[in-house]
């Protein structure tokens, strides 16, 4: 069934069903075909520096044959190069790996138990209609906003607007059907600040499905403040103390902490919530698979965190995931208990839990692996400012670099660099410069405080303000 309010693909709908149309007796195929088109325009000293557009189009075919699958892709929507495809997904499925659970959803599976399907409104026609002179516009009135908010900022590094329009349709063999269409668009600056000969820089941004919702202001404020706040920065002294993270760098740690709630990562013992041992579950074929540390406490009793993709404010909000299964909101940690894992298809069946909805790909040119889209902390009660009050002497941090290498949602271990401000008197106070804050993800979910501005972000997860009570601090 296509998704509420979503076109026809302008044909993709009709060139996904002939390609799964053409299974033969014994094989399940399955034909995810895209398009899109966007803009990005980069802009530097009042004039235009580079402006890049594309449209792109293609097709992935997925071939499963007694548990061996095969993958194809072209970039192409032509019909013999459309037909090349599936003859080489169906020679590919030849060679692939024997698994028995393998294979595409039916229309039950698809359908799920109690899942209504979301009827979600993500397109703008007015984004299309935007003329590519007004693209440019918005672009260079941002860079005048921010060269004008505050006189110490000395420049800009990148200010940039870019958007897309995406339309994809996938059916299988099957009967599963799934249609989406969305729009999205965003402003953004890096800035350089300078007082003396310290020089600081700060990000800010806006983003929205339509050009006429940017809001300028608020990203050339932003990229302003961060850069200004932090001129002076000196290093600290090495301590223990509270640590407030802002919504920005909280979106950056969920996003790791999603790695550890990936089904995928659990049944290969790459997450920090597979355990050793405990129950066990039975899949297909009665191979018992590990339920990990589900039932146990993982975190503080007023903390949960949930997957909503059916919230249209969210920018990874999808009706259908990259499977054809209706999305639904999973519930993966409710009250500090460890409920859920996000699953697909695939891995819904090894472990015998079923799929969550959460299918996720790179386009068409890669078969559906398992991600968040709309991932989130559930807020609480506590504005920023009253964890600010209670994080008193501690710190604040802005930005943080080594992520990649020193936040592991296999172990645990987290140990970053961090740049940010000292609090002092409910307020922030002086920045600080090049220090490290670690703990373990363990430690910090168990004890972490949320705030109640929850700012959906690009990307797979939002934003919030978060209070870890305690964090080593290395410094001077």
């Amino acid at each position: 069934m296509p998704e509420a309010g979503a076109s026809n693909g302008g044909g993709l709908l009709a060139l996904v069903r002939k390609i799964a149309g053409e299974a033969q007796p014994g094989e399940q195929v399955e034909a995810y075909a895209a398009r899109s088109k966007g803009i990005d325009v980069k802009v530097f000293g009042g004039e235009v520096e580079s402006l890049a557009s594309e449209n792109v189009e293609g097709v992935g075919v997925r071939v499963v044959v007694d548990g061996r699958q095969g993958f194809a892709w072209a970039g192409s929507l032509e019909p013999d190069v459309v037909a090349e495809t599936l003859a080489e997904a169906r020679d590919n499925a030849g060679f692939g790996s024997p698994d028995e659970h393998l294979g595409l959803p039916d229309p039950d599976e698809a359908a799920g138990t109690g899942v209504d399907r979301p009827a979600l409104d993500l397109w703008r026609d007015a984004l299309l209609a935007t003329p590519a002179d007004d693209q440019v516009a918005l672009a260079l009135e941002l860079e005048r906003a921010v060269m004008g908010a505050d006189p110490r900022i000395r420049g800009v590094r990148t200010v940039s607007y870019a958007d897309g329009a995406s339309e994809m349709a996938l059916a299988n063999s099957l009967g599963v059907e799934a249609t989406a269409r969305r729009t999205v668009c965003s402003v953004s600056a890096l800035t350089l600040a300078g007082e003396g000969v310290g020089t600081r820089t700060g990000y800010g941004f806006s983003v929205s499905r339509e050009p006429a919702e940017l809001d300028l202001e608020e990203a050339a404020s932003m990229a302003a403040e961060r850069a200004v706040r932090l001129l002076g920065a000196t290093q600290p002294k090495t301590r223990r103390l509270p640590v407030v993270f802002d919504p920005l760098v909280a979106s950056s740690i969920l996003g790791v902490i999603s790695g550890a709630l990936n089904g995928e990562s659990v049944l290969k013992g790459r997450s920090m919530f597979a355990g050793a041992g405990g129950s066990r579950r039975r899949g297909r074929g009665d191979t018992p698979q590990p339920l990990g540390r589900l039932g146990e406490m993982v975190a503080g009793p007023h903390i949960s965190i949930v997957d909503d993709p059916t919230n249209p404010e969210a920018f990874g909000a999808a009706g259908y995931d990259s499977e054809g299964v209706p999305t639904r909101p999973v519930r993966l940690i409710e009250n500090g208990r460890l409920a859920r894992f996000l699953h697909n298809v695939h891995t819904g069946r090894r472990s015998g839990s079923g799929t969550t909805g959460s299918a996720v790909r790179a386009g068409y040119t890669s078969t559906p692996g398992v991600g968040a889209r709309a991932l989130h902390f559930e807020p609480g009660s506590a504005p920023p400012e009253e964890l600010l009050r209670r994080a008193e002497g501690g710190l604040f941090v802005q930005s943080i670099t080594g992520l990649g290498s020193g936040a592991s949602p296999v172990t645990g271990d987290f140990s970053v660099g961090a740049d940010g401000l000292i609090i002092r008197d409910g307020a922030l106070a002086e920045p600080v410069r090049e220090v490290t804050v670690a703990s373990t993800f363990q430690r910090m979910l168990l004890d972490l405080e949320v705030g109640n501005d929850l700012q959906w972000l690009p990307g797979g997860a939002a934003g919030i303000t978060i209070l870890v009570p305690e964090m080593a601090m290395s410094g001077s």
